[in-house]
């Protein structure tokens, strides 16, 4: 937080923030590119009298999230706003259930019914559009628009399949929900020399499908939920950064789940940006007719 507010995130940082590791490397190629239009834009904005020292240029916000696994901890960190007589868990702004957590008659769903944070439910091709359904109307019974964010992890090509269907139950019950992909924890793999890993072309794929489903489907893809580091980790093979399973060893960092390094975390934005723009034009060129 004292980062994101203390002048590191300004905008005039943008050619500041130097990976050096990643200098001769396509998507640092690419991001000095950006950071170079975007001081082009400050001073333009400088030539033309614009103070560029307002907070929305020099801070940004700052919020966590995690899944709320263990009841006790929420519970001891939950507290109740005096000016609204609303709950809420404390332990994060944004909490969400998985596969273990969102059994409708369990005691993690009665947990959620009483906060007022903002919820997510993790879904997947086992899910089933009258659960999803069901879910989302307990959770968010006056169906606030905000309150639930529906996260599908799949893979890419299970999601093609299985997320239209989840698609069109929330559509016919006319539900507010934000759709996230979450594309790194149904792409793990373990490697024979016991490494676990996450293929960056799986990733890949999954948020393309994520993106692709959505435009066919005539709703909007909401977010992304990335595990990235902007250390030059070897965790997930692949990408321009050509991560083999062998230079795993090299620099395996995590203590948990496998993250994507920094050159694979700018190749997927970079993808992500470029993919948007494509729908942005053919959604303008489709209403323009």
């Amino acid at each position: 937080r004292a980062f994101s507010n203390g002048g590191y995130a300004s905008m005039q940082r943008v050619s500041k923030w130097n990976l050096d590791f990643m200098e001769d490397k396509v998507a640092g190629k690419q991001y000095r590119e950006l950071a170079g239009r975007v001081d082009a834009a400050i001073n333009f904005m400088k030539a033309c009298g614009i103070d560029e020292d307002k907070p929305p240029m020099m801070s940004t916000d700052f919020f966590t999230a995690h899944e709320a696994l263990h009841l006790g901890y929420e519970e001891k960190l939950t507290r109740l706003d005096s000016t609204t007589e609303e709950f809420y868990g404390c332990s994060a702004h944004f909490l969400w259930c998985g596969e273990r957590t969102r059994q409708p008659e369990g005691a993690h769903m009665e947990y959620f019914r009483g906060i007022s944070n903002p919820i997510g439910i993790k879904i997947s091709d086992k899910s089933t559009g009258e659960s999803v359904v069901s879910l989302v109307k307990t959770l968010n019974p006056e169906n606030v628009p905000g309150r639930i964010t529906l996260i599908s992890r799949m893979g890419a090509e299970t999601l093609r399949e299985h997320l239209p269907r989840l698609i069109a139950a929330i559509t016919e019950a006319e539900l507010n929900v934000l759709w996230v992909c979450d594309p790194m924890h149904g792409n793990t793999i373990k490697t024979e020399s016991g490494y676990k890993t996450r293929p960056f072309e799986r990733v890949r794929d999954e948020v393309m499908a994520f993106f692709e489903v959505h435009e066919q489907n005539g709703t909007h893809p909401g977010g992304v939920h990335l595990e990235m580091t902007g250390q030059d980790v070897t965790e997930c093979t692949g990408g321009t950064a050509e991560v083999r399973e062998s230079d795993l060893e090299k620099r395996y960092l995590t203590h948990c789940d496998p993250r994507l390094n920094a050159s694979q975390a700018l190749e997927l934005a970079f993808l992500m940006s470029n993919k948007l723009a494509d729908m942005k034009k053919r959604a303008g060129a489709a209403g323009a007719r």
